[in-house]
């Protein structure tokens, strides 16, 4: 099984993306969350791409992708689902799974709702949907959200410093002995580029968009009633457990399962995961 590594032009922006397997099976298309990019399912990938097209886009400003400056492109969740709805049409995508992470799940849901017809399931972990998944370490953002002044917005950069992406991928972990500095350390190899404060910090002003989109996501849910699979770290600090039991109110046939590690849950259980989304794709996709 190969990964290849490449890069798209999508409307003038460079997107780089992981792909595997057999495009002729179906394709599941995996959005990473922050800080990270596509690296975060180097370990998934391989679990997969055996009897699924898999494909993992970093989306604008992250990873490998073009960082264009502030003046150039306004980093709101709106316009990188633009983007990324574009690049899923550059590169050939007509039909397929979305696996949504953080900052992946309100982009990948805006897909879904404007193309339901696209969408073949729906893998979320720790990607929220719901209030009661929004723990209280998000109130810091909140208070960005309600005054956006300078100081609140310094307040937060704190949340781009080496020691809080420690603490997002080794918080609730029962050995972080079994996370890889690896991750981490690019994550935050990005975070240190010149500009790549300021970006995080727009989008942290604008995440106050995707809460504001829950009831278009749950209306969403209702009406297309998607396959839903919720893979959650159920000791993740910033979305917590309930946020996936509440996919079962819109989605009764929704699967939900709880695994005792973190936010970043591919660390230590990409393994597990994979067999869990395997079994789902199975059934719901073929």
């Amino acid at each position: 099984m190969a990964i290849h590594f490449k890069t798209v032009d999508v409307n003038g922006t460079d997107i780089f993306y992981r792909e595997a397997g057999d495009r002729n099976r179906p394709t599941l298309l995996l959005l990473h969350g922050f800080p990270s990019s596509s690296h975060m399912f180097r370990d998934l990938i391989p679990e997969l791409a055996d009897q699924y097209h898999v494909i993992a886009p970093d989306l604008p400003g992250f990873g490998q992708s073009a960082m264009k400056p502030r003046d150039a492109f306004s980093y709101t969740f709106d316009n990188i689902s633009d983007v990324i709805d574009r690049f899923t049409e550059v590169v050939g995508l007509t039909r397929f799974a979305i696996y949504i992470f953080d900052y992946g799940a309100p982009i990948g849901l805006r897909l879904a709702v404007r193309h339901p017809e696209r969408i073949t399931a729906i893998i979320t972990q720790n990607g929220n949907s719901y209030l009661e998944g929004v723990s209280d370490a998000f109130n810091p953002v909140k208070a960005y959200w309600a005054d956006p002044s300078d100081t609140n917005r310094a307040a937060l950069r704190g949340f781009l410093a080496p020691e809080t992406t420690l603490f997002q991928y080794t918080h609730g972990v029962a050995d972080p002995s079994l996370v890889s500095p690896d991750g981490r350390n690019l994550d935050d190899f990005y975070l240190a580029r010149p500009g790549a404060d300021d970006i995080q910090l727009d989008l942290l002003l604008d995440y106050a968009s995707n809460v504001a989109a829950y009831p278009a996501f749950q209306a969403y849910f209702r009406a297309h009633q998607p396959p839903l699979l919720a893979v959650w770290g159920k000791n993740d600090p910033f979305f917590i457990p309930p946020g996936a039991e509440a996919f079962k109110r819109d989605l009764p046939k929704a699967e939900v399962r709880l695994f005792d590690t973190g936010h970043f849950a591919l660390e230590t259980h990409a393994r597990e995961i994979g067999a869990v989304i395997r079994a789902f794709l199975q059934s719901h996709v073929g």
